[in-house]
């Protein structure tokens, strides 16, 4: 419905707002849908604030980046250490199993703990929390069910908060959060920078769940044991996104939102496509996907020395971990290949700005929003059937 569109692209901005990042000058023009309002009109300002907002790049400044892209991938990873870091992407540096165990989770995890951390803050979903109950009434709105039996999924007629699922057909299985009307799935939840937030307001929003995972069982079991971890509003659980046998703890067309950010980038490029079009086949019809992640020329990929190239655009940082660095052209295609539409998919260049050491860095993110046809494009007669 509108009321959820609009939910959804509500959620999407308040999560993003949290990432006060760079721009430069000028920056007069901006994308259709702003993500920023901090613009850059006067250079010998710049060191005024840490962030800038809707930057363009020169010409000159475009095949500048392109030629250190170009220069710092003439060296590639040899091949059998290509092969260890793919088997090695599922463990967790040292460091960052360390940082697991010795950190606590409270306040300070809302902050940003490195460029990719997918931080919320300040009671980022108050506005988000407010729309909500404003249009669904506490979750009153109709919202197809589904019940879990095996490999078997079943549509419910009725709204699922008037039967236990559990009681459907007498041997049905319930799952996590199948009496909810609404449903996020956060990918790669680490230690729970934006789960916690997002819980502060779905613990008010009755019929409403989230569901997070990550490959690293250290950060579920943090997340698990946080003070403010209910499983009556969310389900917690490891999971290999890249293990396409691997089964959710939940049926498929059920999530009414996938929060898929920094995600993507640390998954070969090879396997990048299997992993959406599974994430895909989890949202229901009219369901939303958010996508945030690095773009091309990044100040961390010009960063990059020789010899930590895997592939074009694909690099192994000092821990062992991957980044790929995307266009939205890339970043539309595979989620069009899943059978998604494009509603958003724009380039979020900013200036970060380093002002005790007068150092400014180019950065850019591909920012998109992809959504679940109503009618199944393969087969809307059965769709139709499934979903009247």
């Amino acid at each position: 419905s509108l009321n959820t569109m609009n939910f959804t692209t509500r959620l999407f901005a308040l999560c993003l707002r949290k990432n006060k990042m760079q721009p430069r000058y000028q920056s007069n023009r901006r994308p259709a849908v702003p993500l920023g309002s901090r613009i850059l009109t006067d250079p010998s300002k710049v060191f005024e604030h840490n962030m800038w907002d809707h930057m363009q790049w020169s010409q000159e400044e475009e095949e500048n980046a392109r030629e250190k892209a170009t220069e710092n991938s003439l060296v590639k990873v040899q091949s059998e250490d290509q092969d260890k870091y793919e088997r090695e992407a599922k463990i967790l540096p040292e460091k960052r199993r360390q940082e697991f165990k010795t950190e606590k989770i409270s306040s300070e995890h809302t902050k940003i703990i490195d460029d990719n951390s997918f931080s919320l803050k300040n009671g980022m979903f108050e506005e988000g929390a407010k729309y909500w109950k404003k249009n669904y009434g506490g979750g009153s709105t109709a919202v197809q069910g589904y019940v879990y039996n095996k490999n078997q999924v079943k549509t419910l007629t009725e709204n699922p908060q008037d039967k236990n699922c559990g009681e459907e057909l007498g041997k049905v299985e319930s799952f996590p959060g199948c009496d909810a009307t609404y449903r996020i799935l956060e990918v790669g939840c680490g230690a729970g920078n934006s789960v916690f937030p997002i819980l502060k307001v779905l613990c008010n929003t009755p019929g409403t769940f989230l569901y997070c995972c990550d490959f690293a069982s250290g950060a579920v079991e943090l997340v698990k044991s946080h003070s403010s971890y209910n499983s009556a509003w969310c389900s917690a659980f490891v999971h290999d996104v890249c293990d396409d046998a691997l089964p959710y703890p939940f049926p498929d067309e059920i999530l009414d939102v996938i929060l898929l950010v920094f995600v993507l980038s640390t998954i070969h490029p090879d396997r990048m496509q299997g992993v959406v079009n599974r994430l895909a086949k989890l949202l229901k019809p009219g369901g939303m996907l958010l996508f945030r992640d690095y773009g091309r020329y990044d100040t961390a990929q010009l960063r990059f020395k020789k010899g930590h190239c895997l592939s074009e655009n694909f690099y192994v940082r000092g821990d062992g971990t991957r980044v790929y660095f995307f266009t939205k052209d890339e970043v539309r295609n595979m989620f069009n290949l899943a059978g998604l539409t494009e509603v958003q998919n724009l380039v979020d260049r900013r200036l970060q700005v380093n002002r005790k050491k007068k150092v400014k860095m180019q950065r850019v993110w591909i920012q998109s929003k992809f959504q679940k046809p109503l009618l199944s494009l393969h087969n809307p007669e059965e769709t139709t059937k499934r979903h009247p």
